[in-house]
């Protein structure tokens, strides 16, 4: 009980705590006085003073542990859906807090009689309901700063993130639309117009998907501001084909994707064109022949975390080409998504990534659909 009054004592409260001592502390302080001295208290400007003073700094140390108390149990109970758990345990705690303090506040006054005072138990349970009234309005006055406080932060961490997405979308669509990305897409193309020209439509096909979609997601964030910025793994599943067939009509038997995902995943959510970046960081970074095939695995594992593969066979960064590509901005781009979400969302894990000495693996967790049901 020291450590936690020294400690109480010293710590400035929060900006909620503050208004709630500002709000609620002199009408309080009036009342509490006039309860424990009796009609002295108003009578007598010395008796005023005095008893002022005395409760003032009783009232405001107690005001400062319970201040601490109700900060640890915000930071346990974060987040908008605790509200109603997190107001019950407030209320409940300052409650025995402020009963344990009123008797060693009477306890006080009964022995030293200060002021002339006369308590009786009426007056004691009077100055308890009293309080306990108080308790539930700065209850209430936190709680109303705190939404509003967290509100704010999630509206500009949502924009944050739409501002990552369109950098992201941007940046994938920049590297397609690259001249190398083109000279191969479209010398493909070419040899198969000539020797197949059947394989030549189903790649102009999936040529149009890719860049549909990659369009598609960069018009909805531009056009609308109220979504949360998330695609569902059946819609990066499908695009993620899409843009395998390309990669596969160019590298041949140099490339491959095995994928492993559970149906009922399919609604979870993730920051869109997340697959595609990591794949294409794949891409960018290893060796791809029919000799050495780069292998890409996609798969669900437990408790909704999608784990993205590949077999490592790096290549050489003496080129400049090759330095220049090794930015891993796509990477980067994925992690300041996440980290914006965990900010806003309580409980996202981060991804996670492992460069192994024969593997590279990236591990995403998979937010629920909002209307489901675990």
């Amino acid at each position: 009980m020291t450590k936690l009054f020294l400690y109480a004592s010293f710590e400035k409260p929060s900006l909620n705590g503050r208004w709630s001592y500002i709000l609620t502390m002199p009408v309080f302080l009036l009342f509490f006085s006039y309860l424990l001295v009796g009609s002295a208290y108003f009578s007598n400007l010395k008796t005023f003073i005095g008893a002022t003073a005395l409760n003032g700094l009783i009232l405001t140390t107690t005001f400062f542990i319970q201040n601490h108390v109700a900060e640890i149990i915000t930071k346990r109970y974060a987040g908008l859906h605790l509200t109603l758990k997190r107001i019950s345990i407030s209320i409940m705690t300052h409650a025995f807090l402020s009963a344990v303090f009123l008797l060693i506040i009477a306890g006080i006054y009964v022995k030293y009689r200060f002021f002339g005072s006369e308590i009786t138990y009426g007056i004691l349970l009077n100055i308890y309901l009293i309080n306990l009234g108080a308790i539930i309005l700065v209850t209430g006055i936190r709680e109303t700063f705190y939404s509003l406080d967290h509100w704010k932060h999630h509206e500009v961490n949502k924009e944050r993130l739409r501002k990552e997405n369109v950098q992201g979308q941007l940046q994938s669509l920049k590297a397609q639309v690259s001249p190398h990305f083109l000279f191969n897409s479209l010398n493909s193309l070419s040899t198969l117009i000539s020797e197949e020209p059947e394989k030549a439509e189903q790649f102009v096909e999936q040529m149009a998907k890719v860049y549909r979609y990659l369009l598609q997601t960069n018009q909805n964030s531009d056009t609308e501001g109220n979504s949360d910025e998330l695609t569902t793994l059946e819609n990066e599943l499908i695009f993620i084909e899409s843009y395998y067939h390309l990669l596969k009509t160019r590298y041949g038997e140099g490339m491959h994707l095995a994928m492993d995902t559970d149906e009922k995943f399919r609604l979870y959510r993730l920051p869109p064109l997340t697959l595609q970046l990591l794949v294409e960081n794949a891409v960018k970074h290893n060796v791809i022949r029919a000799s050495r095939p780069l292998t890409v695995h996609i798969e669900i594992m437990a408790g909704g975390l999608l784990r993205v593969r590949n077999n490592l066979q790096k290549k050489s960064v003496s080129s400049a080409l090759n330095k220049m590509e090794s930015t891993q901005v796509g990477l980067s781009n994925i992690q300041a998504k996440y980290l914006l979400l965990s900010e806003s969302n309580a409980g996202i894990p981060e991804p996670v990534i492992e460069n192994g000495p024969d593997d590279f693996t990236v591990t995403l967790p998979l937010i629920p659909p909002i209307t489901a049901t675990i």
